[in-house]
């Protein structure tokens, strides 16, 4: 289940929920009873396995090329054995 971050507009605290997709938005604070509003906050996004990084998003702006490529086949290469 996702977590949802609130703030009341009364107090000003600053709440975090665990809630399904299809909950209702809360609408009063868990401190104070005041209306709270939905924020919208990062999320917890990661990205796992090796392939990802190794195929061009790795910050260079180009792709690495093959050591081998030019020398009759990548057979030796390390990026050989991934693919």
């Amino acid at each position: 289940m996702p977590m949802y971050e609130y703030q009341c507009e009364a107090c000003g605290l600053v709440f975090e929920a665990r809630q399904k997709f299809s909950d209702a938005p809360l609408s009063e604070c868990t401190s104070c009873g005041g209306a709270v509003k939905k924020l919208i906050s990062q999320t917890g996004f990661a990205l796992k396995g090796d392939g990802w990084y190794q195929q061009g998003y790795s910050g260079s702006g180009a792709p690495a090329a093959c050591p081998g490529a030019g020398a009759g086949g990548c057979s030796g290469c390390p990026k050989a054995s991934n693919e």
